[in-house]
């Protein structure tokens, strides 16, 4: 196996770190979140004060992120380094007058695991050495009760421990599976996003002229999502088939969402191109050729959250309509099957004593039309786990367990963070992987991994 020098990298990486030194200036608030205010940030769908403020919180100008270095060991198998990442995120917001606000921020990447290893195909290398992305960056117009946002912006329409159901509208970076924070996972739509605000009732109106699409990486990479493949067949893929940028291939959707007695909550209705591929199939000769491609969905769905004291309960459901799912069957003309289905989580949030938090999970998927050729189960169900526990002032232990009660498919995820410093954070962790090869976590059981993290705010 050839190494390759590692200078380069480490140039980038002091780079990156003086950048962020500059930017500090002496500032000495910690912002473990970017663009934090100063003030908490509203419950979802609520405005924060009178007909005339917007969502966002003023801020002074100034440049605000985090720099962090990111390393990664598979250790299942043939092990060796999977990530050596320096990763940055800087942006600002201000104010253009009244009722008017702005925010703009990019990221970007260098992962140095490259330049030491070359056991990763040419394709994943170029789509994951290096990477500059625009973030969030909009325009927020505040008028009387009504919010409008212009712009590449998140928008987050639920959020359970572990997985995506509600959350509907965001597209994600897989290239890691669900491994990295939600706050690294989602990927910002561009959209205009009008909200209108009630009392405690609050109406959204969205439309996303020209989407963002999950990115699942290139064939060779650690979380590629391999398909299924016939006993005497091999597989081939071809780079993914994205619509085309043109208004018909747009994003509409209309969520309302209200506090009642203490209930909070919401119901949408969204219609879009698939943020999720399914891998179309032709077969020649004796070969499996599969292409990403995103279809046309109708979902459907909501929301519901009370809290009951030290527990807080959570719960959400969508329907999907017109998703294809892949079957193995080669007689399949193109190896998919439309289906409609019913995905829902419910689950209860404890407080604890010693600074401790609990959250249980049940989730489940059902199919309303079961092909009998297709790998899942007419129900596929599971359950998630997660402990958090402050330990002292600066120490933070965490685990997170995420199961099938179909099969035995589980991942768990130990993890362990250091606030040695304000504006600084350490932390190590572990992924551990097992299963049948066509489990959601079983596919992956050779990529068990630990990997470790620093991160400076700013």
């Amino acid at each position: 196996m050839n190494r390759k020098p590692v200078g380069r990298a480490l140039a980038r990486w002091a780079l990156l770190a003086a950048l962020a030194a500059f930017a500090q200036g002496g500032r000495a608030d910690s912002r473990d979140a970017l663009f934090g205010d100063d003030d908490a940030a509203p419950a979802a769908g609520t405005k924060v004060s009178g007909g005339d403020t917007p969502r966002t919180a003023s801020s002074g100008a100034g440049l605000k992120g985090f720099v962090q270095f990111e390393a990664a060991r598979t250790t299942a198998g043939d092990s060796h380094w999977s990530k050596l990442r320096t990763r940055g995120e800087f942006g600002g917001q201000g104010s253009l007058g009244e009722g008017v606000k702005w925010k703009a921020s990019a990221r970007v990447h260098y992962d140095a695991v490259f330049d030491i290893d070359d056991r990763y195909p040419g394709p994943v290398e170029r789509d994951l050495r290096s990477e500059a992305m625009l973030r969030e960056t909009y325009l927020d117009i505040s008028r009387g009760n009504w919010d409008f946002r212009l712009g590449r912006q998140h928008v987050v329409w639920g959020e359970m421990v572990g997985l995506f159901f509600a959350d509907v509208v965001s597209a994600r970076d897989l290239r890691e599976f669900i491994l990295p924070d939600f706050e690294m996972l989602r990927t910002p739509q561009w959209a205009v996003r009008a909200e209108y605000f009630k009392n405690d009732a609050h109406a959204e109106l969205l439309w996303v002229p020209v989407a963002s699409y999950d990115d699942i990486g290139k064939p060779g990479a650690e979380f590629y999502p391999y398909q299924a493949v016939a006993p005497g067949f091999t597989a081939q893929y071809r780079n993914v088939d994205r619509p085309s940028r043109r208004l018909g291939n747009g994003n509409y959707g209309v969520r309302l969402s209200a506090l009642r007695g203490g209930w909070d909550f919401s119901g949408f209705v969204y219609r879009s191109m698939d943020i999720q591929p399914a891998f179309h199939r032709e077969i020649v000769g004796s070969t499996m050729i599969f292409e990403p491609r995103h279809g046309r969905i109708t979902q459907a769905g909501g929301t519901i959250a009370k809290d009951l004291g030290s527990v807080v309960l959570k719960g959400e459901a969508v329907y999907t309509r017109g998703r294809q799912f892949g079957v193995p069957n080669p007689f399949d003309a193109d190896g998919l099957v439309r289906q409609n289905t019913v995905d829902w989580a419910a689950g209860l949030d404890f407080t604890l004593p010693a600074d401790t938090r609990f959250n249980v999970q049940l989730f489940q998927r059902v199919f309303l039309d079961h092909d009998a050729d297709m790998m899942p189960d007419e129900r596929e169900n599971g359950y998630t786990l997660y402990l958090n526990s402050k330990i002292g002032g600066k120490w933070e232990a965490q685990a997170t367990w995420i199961a099938s009660l179909n099969r035995g498919d589980w991942l768990f995820r130990p993890r362990l963070q250091w606030n040695f410093e304000k504006n600084w954070r350490w932390l190590i962790g572990a992924d551990v992987f097992h299963g049948p090869p066509v489990g959601m976590f079983g596919q992956y059981d050779t990529r068990d991994r630990v990997y470790t993290e620093i991160r400076y705010s700013f």
